[in-house]
């Protein structure tokens, strides 16, 4: 049995979705699904048990002989969010209690990580796993900041000795879009959101550049399709001797502007694109560039090519956002 956590979220169940087509089950979700239509996520899927996030440990222990591997998603991924000490608990101390029983039960752990432990960055995004480098980042808000708490005492467990899971894999995550991010609202991708201003008709906005090197709308970020974030991830599977973080985008950073005349062009609906003053609050620290290192991966083998942006803006409307059922 593989358990999911996050298992009803935008990347958890992807996840599910292809862990079932490749028949790795069966599969044990554990998530909180709330009074929405969270549950659609999921609906398409042969679940073998629901969990809830409180009581996880208790059904690891009870099935401890039978579990193959925890795949951990589950998070508040809201970079909004202002309660620390709700990051600190479900966040952090969640993550470390299932790297614990998985280290004790000699089962691998996956887990989300995130590009947003890299602050402001805009180079070297390496995925190095040693100490002084997490300990030189600066995330600039409290969900990175969770995220890069986890990848230090992971990282610090490994180098000090201390019992780790036979294969551990943290993945930084970049800007992830694609099916059944829609419960997200405010955090789904900018993908998603063009897609609704554009079918509305409604003219697209842009944030002006405030750099003269840059002109506006050519900001860029590394825009990855949610199916290869979950292919990758089948794939950490199907390779059990590798272990550490590693970066997860497509290493080919595309600008704001690229991908509003994609959208707008696949709908064939014209509106214009203005470019708006940046908030004066957000200005100092915005990032020009998010762009991953995929050095690191490739050559720890993993060999298929990403979607491009076109590729993976086309399939995500085609087979998903244009039909009647949006779900994977």
């Amino acid at each position: 049995m593989i358990v999911v956590t996050g298992a009803a979220g935008f990347i958890g169940s992807n996840i599910v979705a292809d862990l079932e087509k490749l028949g790795k089950g069966p599969i044990a979700v554990c998530d909180w699904f709330g009074s929405g239509d969270k549950w659609l996520n999921l609906a398409k899927r042969s679940v073998a048990a629901f969990v809830a996030p409180e009581r996880l440990i208790d059904f690891l222990n009870a099935n401890a002989s039978a579990i193959r591997a925890v795949i951990h998603m589950g998070a508040i991924s809201a970079t909004t969010e202002k309660d620390v000490d709700r990051l600190i608990e479900l966040n952090v101390n969640f993550s470390v209690s299932l790297w614990d029983w998985c280290a004790m039960s000699h089962v691998p752990f996956i887990y989300a990580s995130s590009a947003a432990t890299y602050g402001a960055r805009e180079a070297d995004f390496s995925d190095q796993d040693d100490l002084a480098f997490l300990n030189e980042l600066r995330p600039l808000n409290g969900y990175g900041w969770s995220k890069k708490a986890v990848d230090q005492i992971f990282a610090a467990r490994v180098a000090n000795g201390q019992p780790k899971p036979p294969q551990w894999v943290g993945l930084k995550f970049f800007n992830v879009y694609g099916p059944n991010e829609y419960h997200k609202d405010d955090m789904r991708s900018v993908i998603s959101k063009l897609f609704d201003t554009i079918s509305a008709g409604q003219g697209i906005k842009l944030f002006k550049s405030h750099r003269p090197n840059i002109r506006d709308g050519e900001q860029l970020r590394d825009f990855v399709y949610v199916r290869d974030c979950s292919r990758a991830v089948c794939w950490f599977l199907d390779n059990p001797a590798l272990s550490g973080i590693f970066n997860l985008g497509t290493g080919k950073a595309r600008s704001f502007l690229d991908l509003a005349t994609l959208v707008r062009a696949h709908l064939n609906k014209h509106v214009p694109i203005e470019f708006i003053d940046m908030p004066e609050a957000i200005r100092a620290k915005y990032q020009y560039l998010t762009q991953a290192d995929m050095t690191k991966l490739r050559r720890a083998g993993m060999s298929f090519e990403f979607a491009s942006l076109e590729d993976g803006i086309e399939d995500y409307l085609e087979k998903y956002l244009l039909q009647d059922d949006r779900y994977r």
